[in-house]
């Protein structure tokens, strides 16, 4: 492919990650665009016709615009890999997978997500229900990972959908050492060929 694809991110969004790691799992060439959060381009009228809710990451495939991570996940899986490895087209294992993305948009954003932001954006959110949330999934998805090695049967996009806020959940104050069968999944998931990791924040428990 001789197009490259342009990814609207900030560099300390998981979201925007989640991306940047699936373009590079899938050797996609893709242009990294930092959106100034700080200042308020995302609520403006040029990204805003990139994405109405005004929120990174967006891509731009040759003209074809996608916002919303989990969105953009299942186009470049469905777009770039033939072999639906990433987005099995089983109907029972596909499923599998969109329970984690929706576990990635619902228990991942409310828990490791929500108390990263805190620490690192400073966002006006409540850190201990936050930290709560984190650990009551954290061990859910230990439970979940002791026979398996991935969330659903082979490495997919509901890896990477849930990889980066619970990778990064200490700087949010949130504990992975009580949790081993994750820390090995996440380890799983660094040694993906083509794996990039997303800088860190010396903030929280990762200070």
């Amino acid at each position: 492919m001789s197009k490259v694809i342009k990814l609207y991110r900030h560099p300390l969004s998981g979201h925007s990650h989640r991306v940047e790691l699936f373009l590079s799992l899938l050797e996609l060439p893709y242009e990294l665009i930092d959106v100034d959060l700080v200042n308020g381009e995302h609520k403006q009228p040029g990204f805003l016709s990139k994405n109405i809710f005004g929120e990174v990451p967006v891509i731009d495939d040759d003209g074809t615009i996608v916002p919303d991570s989990n969105a953009i996940l299942v186009y470049l899986a469905s777009k770039y890999d033939s072999s639906r490895n990433w987005l099995p087209e089983d109907p029972a294992f596909a499923a599998d997978v969109q329970r984690f993305l929706s576990v990635a948009a619902g228990p991942v954003a409310f828990g490791p997500a929500a108390a990263r932001l805190v620490n690192v954006f400073g966002a006006q959110l409540d850190h201990e229900a936050a930290r709560a949330r984190a650990n009551e999934l954290l061990d859910t998805l230990d439970k979940h990972l002791a026979a398996r090695d991935f969330l659903a049967g082979p490495v997919t996009i509901a890896d990477i959908a849930c990889y980066t806020y619970i990778a990064h959940a200490p700087e949010g104050d949130v504990s992975l050492d009580p949790y081993p069968n994750v820390r090995a999944w996440l380890e799983r998931i660094t040694l993906l060929p083509n794996y990039v990791p997303m800088q860190a924040t010396a903030i929280g428990l990762a200070a």
